[in-house]
C-alpha cells in the first residue's frame, strides 16, 4: 500500500508522525527495535480489543522505506496540551478532564498487559549510574508495593488526548501501557509535569488525583523515586541531573 507523507504532524528523536487521509503514520527510524514494534503494536490492540476506552484502531503494520510504521485509524482533533496552551484561563476545566480520563483508564483491567513491576524492576537494574545501596534500597521499595491490576498508561500527559470537536477524547500511544498500581501512574505523570518546568501544574494534579481518587498523595509520592530511576534508564543527558534529585529514596519514607 502507498502512503502519502506529506503531512507530518509529530517529530520525535525514534519516529515521525504523518496524517495519511483518515490514518495516521507513526514511522520509525532505520533500524529501531522490531520487537519494540511489535510489543507497542500489540499493546495498543490489546486496550483497543479489551475495553471500552477511546483508542484509535491499529490498521497494520508495515515498512516504508526499510523502516517500521505502525498505521492507525486517525483521530481529528486538538491535543488536551494545546487547548491548555491556547486557552490558559481554562486550565482548571482542562486538567479536571485530564484526572477524570486518567481515572477511567485506571478503571479497566487488562490481564494479558505486562505487569508494571516487572518492568520497574528491569528497568532499575538497567539505570546506569545508580549506587549499589540506592539500587536496592528501589528494589525493597518496589517489592512492598502493593500488587494491583490496573491499566496504567505509563505515559499519561495531555499531548496524548485527543479531544474531538464533539468534545469526545481519544487516548494515544500506548507503548508504555502496564497493568498495575494507580499510584504509580499517578508519581509519572506528576515527574512529566515537573520534568517540563510545569511546577505548578503539577502541584495542581497532584491534589486533584488524590482528591478524586481517593489515593493519599504520600502514596503517590513513595513511588517517585521508582519512576524517575525507570526515566534515566532511557540515558537522556539533559535529565538526569534532575532525576537523580528525586531518586533518594530517604525523602518519602
Amino acid at each position: 500500500m502507498e502512503f502519502n507523507l506529506d503531512t507530518p504532524i509529530m517529530e520525535r528523536k525514534t519516529k515521525t508522525v504523518y496524517k495519511d487521509g483518515d490514518k495516521t503514520i507513526k514511522l520509525f527510524v532505520e533500524n529501531y527495535s522490531k520487537s519494540n514494534i511489535l510489543n507497542e503494536a500489540l499493546n495498543q490492540t490489546r486496550i483497543e480489543e479489551g475495553t471500552d476506552l477511546n483508542v484509535p484502531k491499529l490498521i497494520e503494520i508495515t515498512k516504508i522505506n526499510n523502516r517500521w510504521a505502525i498505521v492507525s485509524e486517525h483521530i481529528e482533533g486538538t491535543p488536551l496540551d494545546k487547548l491548555m496552551q491556547e486557552n490558559p484561563n481554562k486550565e482548571d476545566e482542562y486538567i479536571n478532564k485530564f484526572v477524570d480520563i486518567q481515572l477511567e483508564i485506571l478503571s479497566k483491567s487488562v490481564p494479558l498487559l505486562n505487569r508494571m513491576k516487572d518492568k520497574y524492576k528491569r528497568l532499575i537494574n538497567e539505570t546506569q549510574d545508580l549506587s549499589n545501596d540506592a539500587r536496592y534500597e528501589l528494589q525493597q521499595r518496589l517489592d512492598g508495593m502493593k500488587d494491583h491490576t490496573k491499566v496504567c498508561h505509563g505515559d499519561y500527559n495531555p499531548s496524548n488526548i485527543i479531544i474531538k470537536e464533539d468534545g469526545t477524547a481519544y487516548i494515544i500511544d500506548w507503548a508504555h501501557v502496564t497493568q498495575g498500581n494507580a499510584s504509580s501512574d499517578a508519581a509519572r505523570t506528576y515527574l512529566m509535569f515537573k520534568l517540563e518546568g510545569k511546577d505548578d501544574l503539577s502541584e495542581k494534579y497532584l491534589k486533584l488525583f488524590s482528591e478524586k481518587s481517593g489515593i493519599g498523595i504520600d502514596n503517590i509520592q513513595r513511588w517517585i523515586p521508582i519512576v524517575a530511576a525507570a526515566q534515566k534508564a532511557k540515558n537522556i543527558a539533559e535529565e538526569q541531573e534532575f532525576l537523580n534529585k528525586w531518586i533518594d529514596v530517604i525523602d518519602y519514607q
